[in-house]
Order: C-alpha cells, then structure tokens, then sequence
C-alpha cells in the first residue's frame, strides 16, 4: 500500500526476502529461446518472412513510391548538382592519396552511388572517396606496388606501375567489400559499438595528419617514394625536409594561394550559412579559375609544374581482383571494411536523429560491401562517406538518395564528356583541396581538453588512439587502439567501485557513507555495494576490499578460532582449565606452545567450522578468553552485499564468492544478499552454489529489506515478551514499531505473533 503525503509517500509492506517474495507473489514461468530456437526462427521461411527479407534488402522498395515528386525533386536536383560538383573535385583529389592517377577517383565517386542508391537506408549521406580511407587503401598500394626504385622515370615504366597500383587498389576494395558484406549478412552491425565516439575521433584526427604529410610532395612536387610501415610519417617527413631545396616554387605558391582561399570561403560559408541560400561552391571556383590559368599560361611548360593530364573518356571494362594481392591486404581490407563502416554509419545516425527516420546497421553494411564490391570491380577504390559532403547533400536541401542520383549523373558527365577540360589543372591544386577538407577533422584537437575534464579514461583512449595511428600506421594503429580501448574496459571491471553503504535521513535510502553527515548505521552490521560484473579477473579484488570493509579476514579469524578450542581441549585434559559458573578459570601457568606444534600438519582441519560440542561449555569469543590465547575480535553480526550493480558473476567467481561468504558464516556472521537481478537465483541454484551453510533465504529485494529482517531479528533475540510470542504460533500479522528509530509505518513485518510495540 502507498500513501502519498504532499510529496512524500509511506509504504506499508512486509519485509520481504527472495523467497517470501515469491511466496506470496505468483511468477509466470516464461520459456526462454535457446541458441537454437533462435537459429530456428532465423532460418525459417515464410511468405511474410520473404516479404520482411526482400524489403529490408530493397529499402528503395520501402521510400521511392512514397516520394513526394513536386515537393522534392526540385531540392534533390539543385543539393544533387552542388553534391556532384564536389564529388567531382574530391574524387580527383582523394586518387592522389590513393596514388592512382585522378581519373580513377571519378569511378569511386560514381558506382558507390548507384549501388547505395538502391540499398542504402540512409538519405542524406553522400556516398563516394573518403580521405581517411583513400590514405589505408594508399598505404597497402604503396606497400606491394613501391616507387621505382631504379629512378627509370620513363613514360612506359610509369605506365605500367600506375596500372599495377590501379589493380591493387581494385583489389584491395573489392576485399574489404566482401567482408563488409559478410558482416552484414550475419548481422554484425553492432560491431561499430566497440569503435567508441573517442577511439574515432582520434583515428580520423591523425588519419588527417598522415593526409597532410602525404600531400606535402605534391604541394611542393618531390619525389618522395611511400613508407607503409611503422614510423612512416617521420621517414616521409625526413625525405621531404632533405628535399626541400628542390621545391617547385610555382607549385608551393599555387597551394598556399589555393589553401588560403578555401580555407576564408569555408569559414565564410560556415559563419553565414544562416543568410546564405546556398554554400559557396569555392572547390569548384578554384578548380575553374586554376585550370584556366594553367592552361593559358602554359605552366607546365614554363614551370614544370605536375599537372592532371589526360583523362580517359568512358569507362573500362571490369577486371577481376588479383588473388596474389588478396592473400597479402587481408589485414588492410578489414581495416578499411570496418573503419569505413564506422564512419558512415556514424554520419547516417546523426542525420536519421535530425530528420527521424531509422538507419538498420546490418543493411548499411550490406550497401557497404556491394558499393565496394562493383566499385573495386570497376577499378574503384574504397567508398564510405566525406563529412563535407554529405553536409552540402544535407544542408543545399537534399531530401533522399534522388540526390544521390543527380550527383552520380553530374560525375558521369565529367567521365564521359568534359573530363579533358581538367588536363592542365595542377595537382597541387587538388592537394589543397583535400587539405582545405580536413579542417573539421583537424579541428578535433580541442576534444582533448575537453574529455580529460569530463572523463580521463576516454582522454587516455584519443591520445593513446591518436599517438599508435600516427607512429605505427593507421592499419596497426587502429588495431592498437581497439585493444587498449577493451583493456580500459577490463581494468575498470577489473577494478570496481566498491563502498560502504549507511542509512541517509533515516528512511529507506542507503548510500556512501563518506559522501554524507547525516547517516545511521545498524550497529554490528556492514552494508557492501559493488558497482560492477563479478567475474574471474576481478573477484580478488572484491574479495580483499570486502575484507578491508568489515576490518577482519574471517579465515584468519576461523583458524585462530580452530587453534584456540585445541588449546582448550588440551588444557582442560590436562587439568590447567577448570569449568565454573563464571566461566573457564586457568588452573596452572600458562606455558606458551607454538601453532606449528599445534597444527600437526592437521592445517586443513582449522578450515572447518568450529565445534563445541564436546566441550562443557560454550565458549563466548567476546567474553575474556584464558591466558595465552588470543582470538581477534570481530565487532559485526551481519554483512549486507548489494548486488543491484552485479550484472552477471560467472562460475570462477562464484566458486570463490561460496568460499568467501562460508568463511563469515563459520564464525557466526550472518550474509544477506540484496537487489540481485531476475535469474541471479535460478543461475545460483543450477550452479549448486547453496548448501547447508549457504541457503537462499539470504537473498532480499532491497537493502531495506534486509537490514529491517536484521534489526527485527536482533530485536526479538533480545526480547522475552516477543521470544514467547513468536514460540506460541500465533496466526495474527503484527506491525512493531523497532526501538532504533529507524523506521515509521514502512516497517510493516509479517510476524507470527500479536502486535506489541518495543519502546526505546
């Protein structure tokens, strides 16, 4: 029964344990789905099954008849062109971080596209090149396929290894797509929640700084050959600075130029957006202006500047990937797979939040691998989504993948038509313009101050994440990461908060007792919470801070307890202790025997619980004990484990937690167990954890609970009148009001006795 009183409220309600609980409460008994009920359900066909499958496969069967044709298509058309046009430039762009000739980029910027367009669930990320996975599928080309290292800089040497890196590449893709689309089949989408907001954050930080350097031999035309391997960064800056004498100056002033521009435009576009219709396509402007001053002033005859050249019109026809170069980038492919999946899937939910609609992870992955699978087919490299991209998809008024559409069409029109006309632009140009896209990436440093105030731990992670993916790689170093953010994990469950718990303000709340003033503690009881999964790594931790908690090691205190009645049987046999009235009197000098000749090699025997009955007298082991023995005093009575935190405890764990508990209970301390979840008991008994000393009876609901029954408890023992009552039987409920002050009406108990009130 509840009372509400103002903005108070009583509860009248028996204590309740486990049991009791369950007594009085009727529980439904649910049949619960074994592993392979739900292989079962996952296998089985149905008309609706099939019907569910092809829609979640199709999604475009799911929003393309609902598309509102007039109030749409004129934003997918104008966001699709703007979307298009920066595809375009990002395409060529992202090729070079690939080291592929740029023409190839505008592949990756088209058949994505078509393929998401029909699997895809999200509508407004822009499918195509990404920097962070343009640089991974880089660093495995440069591995197989390394500069000429014979300095043979012929036309038809360059040919040939910009064919071979192009397969590589392909390759590489079409791999990464497979396991993307593996993944989705067996509906791994959640492994996305072991890449952490922080671990991302610092990966795509130092991916853009590996972008950066990278770019560097293009921003100032020298020759630096590819180190994919660990501390790659310091031996391409170290060729780079040995070089830097050679520098085209033509070029390094274009990119500074370039990157001056874009960057005040972006800032422009970003501060005014509110009062600008449209973003300022500053990409495309540049890339105009820049290839016609090229062309008309002939740099790269007068300069000797690196220039695009020759684009070929039209597509190739599809090759298959090499096997060869399958068995060697397995470990690159799953890195891209998955950070690639990361990264997307984390632009699609912002923007399904935005706009609610639902983004399904499995098929995402699914849309994922088929883009990368035709695209690598179609000597694409690797797709996911360009932050700044799908901001000018989303933000010029983009509504679906329609958009999407428009943006592949206005990419197809460059391959097939004008392509020609970005033959004199300078790949510096387009080395700016990948680095003019990395600002919100770069931006990024300013989270370190941020999570080092809010949360060390996931500072530690962006560091340790930033630090491994610019030292070792970003293959090795995303694998770093990964690892040191599971082993964060493990430490903090290895080493879990554990307090103890008092009474605040007297009701039915119980927190730290360090964090209040106004606390009550039951005397002779201690209230233990641990805020964490119980497990094999972590259950000595929990064992010595319980231990800590009450102030004794109960198997100590066991032993000692053992050793003394040894020495009582001794010295009662041999006449040095004599039985009174008054308890046991020593008779003789006390002459001291070591433990060692005491135990008799018996050590296993002190374990056990002790046993008086043999002895005349119980022995009272707060009482004063004979001379020369010493027992360590215990000041408790009863120990309350909350376990309302303790998601699961495996069998290692609960072997120990027995033992444990055993050990309080053979020297007269009383365990009670309190918030443990639904199932906890069932697990408990299916593992044979109770015994005769270790019963279920000393589970209760809440911690309330428990300390009532222990008070109630303590009460009665101490009470001559409710003693006789609880002996006789009665079949009446009572309500006692206890003498500690604790409690008011709350305090209903059921009680086989008449109602009496213990005063204080």
């Amino acid at each position: 029964m509840v009372e509400p009183v103002g903005n108070h409220y009583i509860v009248a309600r028996p204590v309740y344990s486990e049991n009791l609980f369950n007594e009085e409460h009727e529980k439904l008994h649910r049949y619960h789905k074994t592993f392979w009920d739900h292989l079962k359900l996952y296998f089985c066909c149905s008309p609706q099954r099939v019907k569910k499958i092809a829609l979640g496969l199709f999604p475009i069967v799911s929003w393309l008849p609902a598309y509102r044709f007039r109030e749409w298509i004129l934003s997918d058309i104008v966001s699709g062109i703007n979307t298009g046009l920066v595809a375009v430039l990002q395409g060529l762009a992202f090729a070079l971080l690939v080291n592929v000739p740029p023409g190839y980029g505008l592949y990756a910027a088209f058949f994505p596209v078509l393929v998401y367009f029909i699997f895809g669930t999200s509508r407004h990320i822009s499918v195509g090149p990404f920097p962070v996975l343009s640089l991974m599928v880089g660093g495995a080309v440069v591995r197989l396929v390394p500069d000429d290292s014979a300095g043979n800089g012929t036309s038809t040497n360059i040919s040939a290894i910009n064919e071979e890196r192009v397969l590589v590449a392909a390759s590489v893709t079409f791999l990464s797509g497979v396991f993307q689309l593996l993944l989705g089949i067996l509906q791994f989408g959640f492994i996305v929640i072991y890449l952490s907001q922080s671990l991302i954050s610092g990966f795509t930080t130092a991916a853009a700084i590996h972008v950066v350097v990278s770019q560097l031999k293009f921003m100032l035309q020298l020759p630096v050959p590819g180190f994919n391997k660990p501390f790659g960064i310091i031996y391409t800056l170290e060729s780079v600075f040995s070089q830097i004498t050679k520098t085209n100056i033509a070029d390094l002033v274009t990119s500074i130029v370039v990157l001056l521009i874009v960057f005040v435009v972006k800032e422009m576009n970003d501060r005014y957006k509110a009062k600008l219709p449209t973003p300022i396509p500053i990409e495309l402007l540049v890339t105009v202006l820049a290839a016609l001053i090229s062309y008309f002033i002939n740099f790269e005859e007068k300069f000797n500047v690196a220039v695009v050249g020759k684009l070929e019109e039209g597509f190739q026809a599809p090759v298959a990937p090499d096997v060869g170069v399958l068995r060697k980038c397995i470990g690159d492919s799953i890195s891209i797979a998955i950070v690639g999946f990361a990264v997307a899937f984390s632009v699609a939910k912002v923007y399904s939040i935005k706009h609610d609609y639902p983004v399904d992870g499995n098929q995402e992955l699914i849309a994922f691998g088929l883009s990368n699978i035709v695209g690598g087919s179609f000597k694409g490299f690797a797709s996911s989504t360009a932050l700044s991209r799908s901001g000018v998809q989303e933000s010029t008024g983009g509504k679906t993948q329609i958009a999407g559409l428009i943006s592949a069409v206005i990419v197809l029109i460059v391959i097939l038509a004008i392509g020609f006309l970005l033959a004199p632009l300078q790949k510096s140009v387009l080395a700016s313009l990948a680095l003019g896209n990395l600002k919100g990436m770069l931006m990024q440093f300013k989270e370190v101050g941020i999570l080092w105030r809010k949360d060390k731990y996931d500072c530690v992670i962006w560091v340790v994440t930033f630090l491994a993916a610019i030292f070792l790689g970003l293959d090795i170093g995303l694998a770093t990461a990964v690892a040191f953010q599971l082993l964060t994990v493990v430490i903090r469950s290895q080493i879990p908060s554990c307090t103890v718990l008092a009474n605040v303000g007297r009701s039915n709340i119980y927190r730290n007792k360090k964090d209040y003033t106004d606390i009550y503690e039951p005397e002779g009881v201690k209230i233990f919470r641990c805020s964490s999964p119980i497990f094999f790594a972590n259950i000595e931790f929990f064992r010595e801070k319980l231990i800590t908690a009450v102030g004794f090691n109960p198997l100590r205190v066991l032993r000692k307890r053992n050793k003394a009645l040894r020495k009582i049987r001794k010295m009662l046999k041999k006449g040095e202790l004599q039985v009174t009235p008054k308890g046991l009197i020593c008779m003789a000098n006390y002459t001291h025997e070591s433990d060692e000749e005491l135990d008799n090699n018996r050590i296993e025997e002190l374990d056990q619980p002790t046993n008086m009955t043999d002895l005349p007298i119980q022995i009272n082991w707060g009482a004063d004990l004979p001379p020369g023995i010493i027992v360590p005093q215990v000041n408790i009575h009863s120990i309350i484990l909350d376990f309302s935190s303790v998601s699961f405890l495996d069998f290692s764990a609960m072997r120990i937690l027995q033992k444990t508990l055993k050990e309080f209970v053979r020297i007269n301390i009383d365990i009670y167990i309190a918030g443990a979840h639904e199932g906890f008991l069932d697990k408990l008994e299916r593992c044979a954890f109770f015994d005769e000393e270790i019963k279920p009876s000393m589970f209760f609901l809440t911690i309330h609970d428990a300390v009532l029954h222990i008070l109630l408890k303590k009460d009665i023992a101490s009470s001559p009148k409710l003693k006789l009552a609880e002996e006789k039987g009665s079949s009446n409920d009572c309500i006692i009001t206890l003498s500690n002050g604790l409690r008011s009406r709350e305090s209903t108990v059921r009680l086989l006795s008449p109602v009496v009130a213990l005063q204080p």
